[in-house]
């Protein structure tokens, strides 16, 4: 059984995506994430997942165009001397989307997986949106990307109990494809691992305050665990460890 109570996480979201269809970056989010930030007057952003191996540079001003909106301020990592002091003096993280074996393996280059992992424990608030998702997990083995680098291991942050399906999608019943699904894919990852796997669809995210999970959104989220049916979860749900179980 997994328990809880070893997860000490405080101030966290967890979102399947940082732009849903039709809405610019972060806007849809944007009004929980000024609630949620809203003592904070920098954060520092993580562009290690870099999409489509976009400079740091631009990627942080994207996230700092963003986080304009709702007065906070942005400084990219890579902006410091040193990277891991600059997560221990961080008032808040955000860790954006892109490749999640580039960015857990930058992660490792740079020291700071382990120092990011114990000030999020210890109460600063950190937003993760897909590949920065993926990490707040047991392990990085259920993300979507090509394994375009190889990471010292697919250990991360182990934030939440289980891990993430960011993008989950559900099987369109008018495609020809003959190929393997996303469920299909985690029921491979169950073969060998026994972790339980939220599969989070756009516009989903999780909520968590101290070792309360909750489901957020308008769409219920699909929870696999090994030998057992895969089951759906409604918006608002509170994830518990009978649930996991």
């Amino acid at each position: 059984m997994f328990d809880l109570r070893k997860y000490k996480v405080k101030k966290i979201i967890i979102a399947s995506t940082s732009t849903v269809h039709g809405t610019g970056y972060l806007e849809y989010i944007l009004p929980e994430l000024k609630s949620f930030f809203n003592k904070v007057k920098t954060i520092l952003f993580i562009p290690y997942a870099r999409p489509s191996g976009i400079s740091y540079d631009t990627y942080t001003e994207k996230a700092r165009v963003a986080f304009g909106k709702i007065n906070i301020q942005v400084k990219g990592i890579h902006e410091f001397d040193n990277p891991e002091e600059a997560v221990l003096k961080a008032e808040a993280i955000f860790t954006g989307g892109g490749n999640t074996f580039e960015l857990v393996n930058q992660l490792y280059k740079n020291d700071v997986i382990t120092s990011l992992k114990v000030v999020v424990e210890s109460g600063t608030p950190y937003l993760g949106t897909s590949a920065g998702s993926n990490i707040c997990g047991v392990n990085m083995m259920n993300t979507n990307d090509m394994p375009i680098v190889y990471p010292p291991s697919f250990d991360t942050m182990g934030l939440i109990p289980f891990n993430i399906n960011a993008h989950y999608l559900d099987p369109d019943p008018t495609s020809k494809h003959m190929g393997e699904t996303r469920e299909t894919r985690i029921k491979e990852f169950h073969v060998f691992n026994k972790v339980p796997v939220l599969g989070l669809r756009e516009g989903s995210w999780l909520e968590v305050s101290n070792n309360d999970i909750k489901l957020k959104g308008e769409l219920s989220a699909r929870l696999f665990r090994k030998n057992k049916e895969a089951v759906e979860l409604d918006a608002e749900t509170i994830i518990t460890q009978e649930i996991l179980a």
